[in-house]
């Protein structure tokens, strides 16, 4: 019956393979290519949706929990002397511990917007390191910048021996 038509055998070769790719595209690629352009739209939103820059409630967080961290290390730099070395004085007593001298303020310590404040505290090393550890945990007196141990001996008396801790506070104006 075929042999009878007047199609050459190539042009039936060339149609039934037209028809093949318009079969396999309906079923097979037409998928594939739908998914594959979800797939771009949904990276696309993904993308917008991880710019961080358009999220005013994430900027708000973020901002709030700077202003937090920002506190932590500010104290009132005209009440410090009062308020603060109060703080530090009753945190050093319930611990054993004397606030033996609070130097004056040193300009060579200041900058534009920190300032530096030196404290000495005299007691046993335990009594001191948890006194520290309980001062850099206090909010409202700055930031603990650096400590140093020293021991030292009374004059004429060899065996009288005092540990001072020279604890440097960072405090933000």
């Amino acid at each position: 019956m075929l042999d009878k038509l007047p199609i050459k055998k190539d042009h039936l070769l060339v149609a039934g393979a037209v028809l093949l790719l318009l079969l396999c595209y309906k079923l097979a690629f037409k998928n594939t290519i739908e998914a594959w352009q979800t797939h771009a739209q949904l990276n696309n939103q993904l993308a917008q949706a991880t710019d961080i820059s358009i999220q005013p409630d994430y900027l708000q967080r973020k901002n709030i929990n700077l202003n937090k961290v920002i506190n932590l290390y500010k104290a009132d730099t005209i009440a410090f002397r009062n308020n603060s070395i109060s703080k530090i004085s009753i945190i050093a007593e319930k611990e054993n511990v004397k606030l033996s001298e609070v130097p004056l303020q040193d300009p060579f310590f200041h900058t534009d917007k920190l300032i530096i404040q030196k404290l000495n505290l005299e007691g046993d090393y335990f009594a001191l390191t948890k006194t520290v550890n309980i001062l850099r945990s206090t909010a409202g007196i700055g930031i603990i910048r650096s400590i140093s141990y020293k021991l030292t001996r009374a004059k004429g008396n060899s065996d009288d021996k005092k540990l001072i801790a020279d604890v440097y506070l960072e405090i933000a104006k």
